[in-house]
């Protein structure tokens, strides 16, 4: 695959947002020049460096497209405290600066796409209209935080500090920007048990066109069967070729 650099890493990128210092890597295709880019939103436990993020990043650049992956704040690299500085707000604000940045650098088009894996993925769905992305991909993504299976419950057994935490998170709704989602991708395992793949029905009933959604039959959270990992990859990267790529 086309790498950025000979170890795959990308180039590091540090930027702010409200505060926090957030780490990225940038993954640029070797032959294009000037080309569109994709940010990609991690999901509420991950980081940057997840198996999707990183296959994102060598499937965009096969396709000409750079490819720029962050922690989130209080996430892998990036500063902040998990349980006080983590809310969809939060990350938004940190997608959004994360665009900045990446706007404001010569080597990159003014193109650009968004991807968002579970949290990650309502993230870019409350921040696409917004942001002015060209497309968009998400995989298990929720539309209410208290469609989340068995969160409130796992809540009861912490400490208060973090039970309040899981419950104040539980109160994000992205359900009035679905209307304004267009050039959306959308995945979904159909045996997710963490987010029911209602939600991505109600994505998908309710997003404007050009869309397409895709349900793997079996298909849990993690999207643990190889063959579905492939299948995603291929298929993000030609969505983001399509609308994005000259």
């Amino acid at each position: 695959m086309i790498k950025s650099h000979p170890d795959g890493a990308g180039e590091p990128i540090a930027f702010s947002a409200s505060g926090f210092q957030l780490r990225g890597w940038l993954h640029l295709p070797a032959a294009a020049q000037r080309p569109p880019f994709v940010v990609g939103s991690h999901g509420l436990f991950s980081t940057g460096d997840s198996p999707k993020q990183l296959a994102m990043a060598r499937e965009c650049n096969a396709a000409g497209i750079a490819y720029f992956r962050f922690d989130h704040r209080g996430c892998g690299r990036s500063t902040g405290r998990f349980h006080t500085a983590t809310s969809l707000a939060a990350r938004c604000s940190d997608l959004f600066s994360a665009l900045e940045t990446l706007l404001g650098r010569s080597e990159l088009a003014s193109r650009f796409g968004l991807f968002g894996s579970s949290f990650g993925g309502a993230v870019c769905i409350a921040g696409f209209s917004r942001s002015a992305a060209s497309a968009l991909v998400v995989n298990a993504a929720p539309v209410r935080g208290r469609t989340l299976q068995g969160t409130e419950a796992a809540a009861d057994g912490l400490p208060e500090r973090n039970a309040s935490f899981y419950r104040k998170l539980l109160q994000f709704d992205v359900a009035e920007s679905l209307a304004e989602l267009r050039a959306v991708s959308i995945f979904h395992g159909g045996a997710d048990r963490v987010v029911p793949p209602e939600n991505a029905l109600e994505i998908y009933r309710r997003a404007g066109e050009p869309k397409k959604i895709t349900i793997f039959q079996n298909g849990d959270h993690r999207m643990s069967c190889a063959a579905d990992q492939h299948r995603f990859v291929r298929e993000a990267g030609a969505w983001f070729r399509n609308y994005l790529a000259t």
